[in-house]
């Protein structure tokens, strides 16, 4: 999208959240941007009056969509949000030096050190891990993948990054090059089908890919045979914390909680759940920039776990969440002990990070070259 497209799409959705918004504070009850910063209506009347700080207030909002679902009107205020943002980028405000380790962590997750397809004869369905799981839990990484194999015939593997940090920081252009790249390559090669691991890149594939089927490996682990598998929960109560870039993926929550019910736990839903879940304080890269403004988001989802084993199916959202209450990754319960060595990574360093993510490239590269 251009420039103008962009400004044009922008001030479209600037006028109907100046227009309809009624500031019923329906959005603003749970957000922490958003009681920070008045509601979406304020915001934009502040652009209208030419406040040019408020062009730059958007890189503080998470982008986790429960505003629009709560929104009486049916306004989208994540939409203007994130336009706001790519009108930034535009219009070259965008000041990366904030952003510049995630945008290392990116690079580094498409570049050949990291990246690797590997496709078998007659693959047309692959694992795509992103980057968290196998960066946090390389063994449970590959684990996953193994019992994946045995449910899909002739399932391949793919490690690279659906580089959905720089299309929440607005860098429309680059994503649009570099995605579209990497559709191209899965095409290609005869994929159709993508099993993620990630809410994130469930999400861009499903926004973006373009014809590629996608489904999470929680459906397709819940459907199958889960033999092998220990059912160790006890009756122990956990809660699970949907992640909000599958707010509306009803069959994958399910699957989740089928897992962890199935396995023998207990489950106690939170308040904020499924199409109400709550941001963990990772969305839109906020915590980049406003670490104590992320918090909040954290902090609530924390007092609403009252003291439970919190339980969600993304990486990103466990390291963020056990900053304020014990959180553990879905694997973590699934997973034989020998094979989740590595659950409690936490938010490791960089480059603790990126050897990790070598070390399950290197592993499954030997596996493939001993399968042949």
């Amino acid at each position: 999208m251009n420039h103008e497209m962009e400004a044009s799409s922008l001030h479209l959705l600037r006028t109907a959240i100046g227009s309809q918004c009624t500031e019923c504070g329906a959005c603003v009850r749970y957000c922490a941007f958003l009681r920070r910063y008045g509601p979406p209506k304020a915001i934009a009347a502040g652009l209208e009056a030419g406040d040019p700080g408020r062009m730059g207030t958007a890189f503080r909002c998470s982008l986790c969509g429960l505003c629009a679902v709560v929104c009486p009107e049916g306004l989208d205020p994540t939409g203007f949000f994130l336009a706001l943002r790519r009108h930034q980028v535009a219009s070259g405000g965008l000041t990366v030096r904030p952003y510049r380790g995630l945008l290392t962590h990116e690079r580094l997750g498409r570049s050949s050190l990291l990246s690797w397809y590997g496709l078998p004869p007659g693959c047309k369905t692959v694992f795509f891990p992103g980057c968290g799981l196998p960066g946090s839990r390389p063994r449970a990484t590959l684990a996953l993948f193994e019992h994946l194999r045995r449910l899909v015939p002739n399932l391949g593997m793919v490690l690279d990054c659906c580089i959905k940090p720089s299309h929440d920081l607005g860098r429309e252009t680059h994503f649009d090059a570099v995605f579209e790249a990497l559709r191209t390559r899965l095409k290609e090669r005869g994929i159709n089908t993508m099993l993620t691991a990630c809410p994130n890149c469930t999400k861009v594939f499903r926004w973006y890919g373009k014809g590629l089927a996608v489904q999470t490996v929680w459906e397709v682990l819940h459907a199958g045979d889960v033999g092998g598998w220990e059912r160790r929960g006890g009756g122990v109560e956990v809660s699970v914390h949907d992640p909000c870039p599958l707010r509306d993926d009803q069959p994958s929550q399910e699957a989740v909680r089928g897992l962890l019910t199935d396995s023998g736990y207990a489950l106690v839903e939170m308040h904020h759940r499924g199409r109400r879940t709550i941001c963990c304080g990772e969305g839109g890269a906020v915590a980049h920039i406003d670490p104590d403004l992320a918090g909040e988001w954290t902090l609530l989802r924390g007092r609403e776990a009252g003291g439970r084993l919190l339980v969600a199916s993304c990486s990103g959202c466990v390291a963020m969440l056990n900053r304020s209450t014990p959180t553990v990754h879905l694997l973590d319960l699934l997973l034989p002990a020998e094979a989740a060595l590595d659950k409690a990574a936490g938010r490791p360093f960089a480059a603790n990070t990126w050897w990790r993510r070598f070390f399950l490239k290197r592993k499954v590269v030997r596996l493939s070259q001993e399968r042949r």
